[in-house]
Parts: C-alpha cells; sequence; structure tokens
C-alpha cells in the first residue's frame, strides 16, 4: 500500500479494529490514522509509553525482559504489541520502540511489533530497522512505515 488512507480502507474492508502502543514514535502512528476521515471506524485508541515503568504499568511488560534485552527492543516491541491488544478492544495492535538520536550504531534503529487477535487466534510478528535522518524524520519515517506495513503483517499473522 502506497498510503495510509489506503491501509485505513483496508481495515475499513476487513473490518479491524486497531490499537497502538509507541514509545519512539510517541503517537504519530494513531494521529496519522486519524488524520484520514472516517478513522474512527477503525481506531480504538492509543497509547504512548516511553518510561519503562509506563511500559510495565500501562502494557504489562515483564522487567525481566527489559532488563535482558534492554528498552528499545524487539523483544519489548513484541510484548507492547501483545499487552496493547490485551488492553484494547482492537483486532490488531501495533507497537514501536526504538532510538531517534542515538550517537552510536544504534541511531535510527527502531522495533516494529504487530499483534492480531481473529477468531480467539492471536499472533505476532516483529521486525528491526534502521532508518537515517534526524530525530523527527526518524519518527516520522517510523510511523508511516508500520502503518503501510500493516496489510502485511495482517495476511502473514493470518496465514499462521
Amino acid at each position: 500500500m502506497d498510503s495510509v488512507e489506503q491501509v485505513v480502507n483496508f481495515l475499513r474492508k476487513y473490518k479491524l479494529r486497531l490499537s497502538t502502543a509507541e514509545s519512539c514514535t510517541a503517537g504519530l502512528i494513531a494521529a496519522m490514522v486519524a488524520d484520514v476521515p472516517g478513522s474512527g471506524a477503525v481506531l480504538d485508541c492509543g497509547f504512548v509509553v516511553y518510561s519503562p515503568e509506563a511500559k510495565q504499568r500501562c502494557l504489562g511488560i515483564s522487567a525481566q525482559t527489559i532488563e535482558r534485552y534492554g528498552l528499545t527492543s524487539e523483544e519489548v516491541a513484541r510484548e507492547m504489541a501483545l499487552g496493547m491488544l490485551q488492553r484494547s478492544n482492537a483486532d490488531i495492535a501495533l507497537a514501536n520502540t526504538g532510538l531517534a538520536e542515538a550517537e552510536d550504531e544504534r541511531d535510527g534503529l527502531q522495533c516494529i511489533a504487530c499483534a492480531i487477535r481473529l477468531h480467539q487466534h492471536e499472533g505476532i510478528v516483529s521486525e528491526t530497522l534502521q532508518f537515517s535522518g534526524e530525530r523527527n524524520e526518524v519518527r516520522a519515517a517510523t510511523a508511516r512505515y508500520a502503518l503501510l506495513q500493516l496489510p502485511y503483517y495482517y495476511e502473514r499473522l493470518r496465514a499462521t
């Protein structure tokens, strides 16, 4: 898909409700969906969880996962997506965590996870990518990428 509007139409077509759990993108994913007219039919809710405490309190992220893999890891993103799915009325949850301005090779490293719940079946897929640019360019690119990948994530999870 090439646009957020197409993703919203995809969600509407399949009667899917989306929730987001965002750290680095700080609500940009949910905001991009909300920018599309009629998005109220597909957007359930979104959490912005920056701190370890917020991730644990709001989404049930394990302290052991944070300690073992790091706050901005794919494992944490996966727990964020699953936690969001459990705490919302959504069928699909997108989560993001990462670094938008590190001073080493981790600069721009972003972890995205997508969890679905369909007919009592839960599934999850995740990936780690690296975006270049200034802080807010990385954040915007991550949010856009995650949304545009949502149909692919859905099809991949539905097939399992």
